[in-house]
């Protein structure tokens, strides 16, 4: 079980000023650590947009402690969405509603709604209240790598970048929020995550799945993103034993995400079991990936995992990762795609 952390007082103290000062604070959500700050500072914001080389157009997450503060950074909350943050706040589940008039464009991307989280993460409470403010706070780490579920991932990847790092343990899901789009229309899911269809549509009945034309731009909805820096292909699952051994005859070295042990061992094989439960696998994604990318070898093989959605957010951002590295490589492998 992930133990849940709280900080002390001295630690919030000096994220609060930190974020009140104008710089950057790294803290522990239940999905992935966020690389926050005061987002009604746009100067500050873009520190963010600085620090992980991110597109300006790509808008940030306003986390809030509570739903009682939306009237400040939403024009008008859909009926959907009421029904959403009563069912899943605080929770994985980010909302993206129409903005406030007083939103910054940085923080939308220049875009007419904003997407807005309460995460359940004690330590992410403390700060969220001791500030008495939104934060603007996408994943802690360079554009388009893995995300952080450990503050040392943040620390090996963002350095002296950030003023203050809350060492809130390893994060217990390991993904980044599902993306939810409300209007007075419709419910759209842009990004899966851990709260699943299923659930969405017990609560609101009808919900169109994934972006069309009039979608708002959301996080990690481009085609490859969540890389590690070794070329990565996902492999079917009954061929990840002979994919493995066939590409490291020879000495090459071979990486392998599967969900369970190998048939034999090979001298050139580096294989992580991460088992076959959705959210166990879903926690050590990116620890396994990172693990993985740092082995030396010359290529990632991840068995694909299982079709069905309790998966969902897993297989999006394998194939996501997957897609950086083009959908062939010189071994012909083939990246699954959706």
């Amino acid at each position: 079980m992930v133990r849940v952390v709280r900080a002390s007082q001295v630690e919030i103290d000096a994220a609060v000023q930190a974020l009140r000062d104008g710089e950057l604070v790294a803290f522990p959500t239940e999905t992935v650590y966020g690389l926050g700050a005061n987002a009604q500072n746009p100067t500050a914001v873009r520190k963010i947009f600085e620090t992980k080389g991110r597109p300006a157009n790509h808008p940030v997450i306003v986390h809030l402690d509570s739903p009682r503060y939306l009237h400040r950074w939403v024009r008008e909350v859909p009926s959907s969405a009421s029904v959403l943050a009563e069912r899943f706040w605080p929770g994985p589940l980010t909302l993206v509603m129409p903005r406030a008039a007083n939103v910054h464009d940085v923080v939308t991307g220049g875009q007419d709604t904003v997407a807005i989280r309460v995460p359940s993460h004690p330590m992410a409470q403390q700060l969220l209240t001791a500030f008495g403010g939104g934060i603007a706070a996408p994943s802690a780490n360079r554009y388009g790598r893995l995300s952080p579920t450990r503050p040392e991932h943040v620390r090996d990847e963002l350095g002296d970048a950030v003023r203050v790092i809350l060492d809130g343990g390893e994060c217990q899901i390991g993904l980044e929020s599902t993306i939810v789009a409300c209007d007075a229309a419709q419910v759209r899911l842009l990004r899966p995550g851990a709260v699943t269809v299923t659930q969405l549509r017990d609560a609101v009945g009808q919900l169109l799945i994934g972006a069309d034309l009039n979608s708002p731009r959301v996080p990690g909805s481009m085609p490859a993103h969540y890389a590690p820096l070794t070329p990565m292909v996902i492999v079917p699952a009954g061929e990840i034993d002979a994919q493995a051994a066939g590409l490291s005859q020879g000495g090459k070295r071979i990486a392998v995400l599967a969900q369970r042990l190998p048939l034999k061992a090979h001298k050139y094989v580096t294989w992580i079991n991460a088992g076959r439960r959705p959210e166990q696998y879903a926690q050590d994604l990116y620890a396994n990936l990172r693990t993985l990318d740092k082995a030396g070898c010359q290529q990632i093989l991840v068995q694909d995992v299982p079709h069905d959605e309790r998966w969902d957010a897993v297989r999006d951002r394998l194939v996501r990762a997957a897609s950086r590295f083009s959908e062939t490589d010189d071994t012909g492998a083939m990246a699954v795609l959706p």
